[in-house]
């Protein structure tokens, strides 16, 4: 498992809050194993992570920006960023609803509840942590990504 880069000696992008938590999904094939994770930009340091699992790294992305929202909720971090690189996922999370067209199968079954939780948990929750566009021409890799390009 790759472990992100420590940003706290400043390489950070000087647009870029350093308090904020980045998010990326990784998926070989796609569908395929796919994984998410979380890191916090100033530290480095993995917040989360999730999988490998059968899906989509559009999938990913998306339940990585609900995994850093809920977890921020929960520790009154009403106000930190989150950087992420898909746009896809962005969109799905401001209509709350995640727009795959992965179908149901016993091996997807999983991986889809899931998505209906997160979907469950943005009706119900509200969230004004600011989740912003990586601007990866520019940054350059976004430091949650697994490193499999």
């Amino acid at each position: 498992m790759p472990t992100p880069a420590n940003y706290a000696d400043g390489t950070l992008p000087a647009a870029v809050t350093p308090n904020a938590v980045a998010v990326d999904a990784g998926c070989s094939g796609n569908p395929g194993p796919m994984e998410y994770q979380g890191v916090h930009l100033l530290t480095g340091n993995r917040l989360f992570h999730f999988g490998p699992v059968h899906g989509t790294n559009n999938i990913g992305e998306f339940l990585a920006i609900v995994h850093a929202l809920a977890m921020l909720d929960k520790q009154g971090l009403h106000d930190m960023p989150i950087y992420s690189d898909s746009a896809t996922a962005q969109i799905w999370v401001r209509k709350r609803k995640c727009g795959t067209k992965l179908p149901r199968t016993p091996q997807t079954a999983p991986l889809l509840d899931l998505v209906a939780r997160a979907e469950l948990w943005l009706r119900t929750h509200s969230y004004r942590n600011p989740i912003i566009k990586w601007q990866t021409d520019q940054w350059g890799e976004i430091p949650a990504d697994f490193g499999r390009k």
